[in-house]
């Protein structure tokens, strides 16, 4: 294999594993935080549109005035997030289903759930 430097210097069989192993390890942290930024988000929907925050209930402040619904750019963060997450997790099965029968993959972190 040769190194995008392009200077024609092939890769010593361990430099490819070590980059195939940032690769993936890359791509499973990207994976993890846009997971608990998905997360984030539900919690946030959620509070934002429980009981004790509509106005005129008991259990909300009088002095909030509500403008507009903010849910709306909740939805739009929330489904980027998630075709990110699917096409994160193809890439990184492209990459672990190119490898079955390389022995570096083994010894790969466990995957958080993919498209979860």
């Amino acid at each position: 294999m040769q190194n995008a430097a392009g200077d024609g210097v092939a890769l010593a069989a361990y430099d490819q594993n070590a980059t195939y192993r940032a690769v993936v390890s890359d791509l499973v942290s990207l994976i993890e935080h846009v997971q608990k930024g998905l997360r984030l988000i539900e919690q946030t929907i959620a509070r934002e549109t429980s009981p004790e925050m509509t106005p005129g209930s008991p259990e909300s402040s009088t002095n909030i005035i509500v403008l507009d619904d903010i849910s709306p750019r909740y939805i739009k963060a929330d489904a980027a997030l998630h075709a990110c997450d699917v096409n994160l997790g193809i890439a990184l099965r492209s990459l672990l289903d190119s490898s079955d029968s390389d022995s570096c993959a083994e010894s790969l972190p466990a995957l958080p759930a993919i498209g979860a």
